[in-house]
């Protein structure tokens, strides 16, 4: 290290991810060595780690890409690089406390967002082989984290506390950028974003009345009104699904979708396509449908004539690039992305958090983030759960 803020302990606390199974393989440690930060890099004290999907799914190892009974983590490389024990947790937020060798040390004391990728290479347009901090390299549930200095964003922004700013992390933001920008959507289409009311759909709803696109949400109709407040313009129930298409119709008064953000996929996915394909008359581009998830089953049946006679276009979506990544933190720094947290638990209760997550019920919009216990008075007891 060529400049420290402060005296940095030589151990930490951390969760570590011992293997793939249930939170019993996540194990509160108080004795792990601080890490040092190497050419380029800052050690970063974290103050605040959004919660994504992505962690369960990682350490439950429900990325198959063969069979659909293997288990495995995400690797897209080659070979895997979830190796154990490993610190997961990828929207870090916290404050240069030192740097390598090649940094600044002006850095010290910014606090920042990390953009969450480990790029394979330096282009700023494409990511074929996506991997991320907390899976390929040790992430934000610890006291302590080192990341590449470029890739610690400053956002000085003191209108947005640490967990609000977490709750505006890459891994959400920045794959539902990338489904719209694969997809092309532009202003005055017609979006259908499902899965509307966690942190990819929220994000979703705000990235499309950035670009001026006009998103319809597929959510619990109790969630509406703080869906509608964020800007969608209107909520549909999944309901009857024999009736889904004639109800999202309805809302656009006839008219078709333009582009389905799916977060969803199993069954649904051929009624969104339904959605865009109901009147081809009517169109005036490519129906287009991005899908970053299957919260609701790995398998969709559909005919594939429907597909390419519709002309219907699909993009399998995974993280984004780094000009993406720039876009969001201009429009975070400006306030022109807003947060949306809805709780905040200590490192040390994860377990819990992760078991809310999962179970969590109709209130629920939004992010959870993970506060170090360390930081929890000043970072994380504002935004407890019977707060929030």
């Amino acid at each position: 290290m060529v400049g420290t803020a402060s005296q940095v302990p030589k151990t930490m606390s951390a969760m570590l991810l011992t293997g793939h199974g249930g939170v019993e393989k996540l194990q509160y440690r108080q004795d792990v060595l601080t890490p040092k930060p190497g050419l380029g890099q800052v050690l970063v004290q974290v103050t605040a780690t959004a919660k994504n999907n992505t962690d369960r799914k990682a350490r439950e190892g429900l990325y198959p890409t063969k069979g659909k009974e293997e288990v495995t983590s995400f690797a897209m490389g080659g070979s895997p690089t979830l190796t154990f024990p490993r610190i997961q947790g990828a929207d870090i937020v916290g404050r240069v406390v030192a740097v390598g060798d090649g940094v600044e040390t002006s850095r010290i004391g910014e606090r920042g967002l990390l953009d969450f990728n480990i790029y394979a290479d330096e282009r700023r347009d494409i990511n074929l082989t996506p991997d991320y901090y907390g899976h390929g390299a040790d992430g934000g549930y610890a006291d302590y984290v080192v990341v590449p200095a470029d890739q610690f964003h400053h956002v000085p922004n003191p209108e947005l506390q640490d967990a609000e700013l977490a709750a505006m992390g890459m891994c959400s933001y920045q794959t539902a950028y990338h489904m719209m920008t694969s997809a092309n959507v532009s202003a005055g289409e017609r979006v259908l974003v499902t899965g509307a009311s966690g942190g990819v759909g929220t994000a979703l709803i705000q990235l499309c009345r950035i670009v001026g696109a006009i998103p319809y949400a597929v959510s619990q109709l109790d969630k509406a009104d703080a869906l509608l407040t964020l800007g969608a313009e209107a909520v549909i129930d999944r309901g009857d699904l024999s009736t889904f298409v004639e109800r999202v119709m309805a809302e656009t008064n006839g008219k078709p979708i333009d582009a389905v953000m799916d977060l969803v996929g199993g069954q649904m996915t051929d009624l969104f396509i339904d959605t865009m394909i109901v009147d081809m008359q009517g169109r005036s581009s490519y129906p287009r449908l991005s899908i970053a998830g299957a919260s609701g089953g790995n398998l969709s049946e559909m005919m594939w004539t429907r597909i390419y006679l519709y002309q219907v276009q699909i993009f399998g979506v995974s993280h984004g690039t780094r000009e993406e990544a720039q876009q969001l933190i201009e429009w975070i720094r400006s306030g022109a992305l807003k947060p949306v947290l809805h709780a905040a638990f200590k490192l040390s209760d994860l377990h819990n958090a992760e078991r809310y997550f999962v179970n969590r019920g109709s209130n629920y919009l939004g992010k959870i983030v993970i506060v170090p216990d360390a930081q929890w008075g000043t970072h994380g007891e504002p935004f407890a759960l019977t707060s929030a």
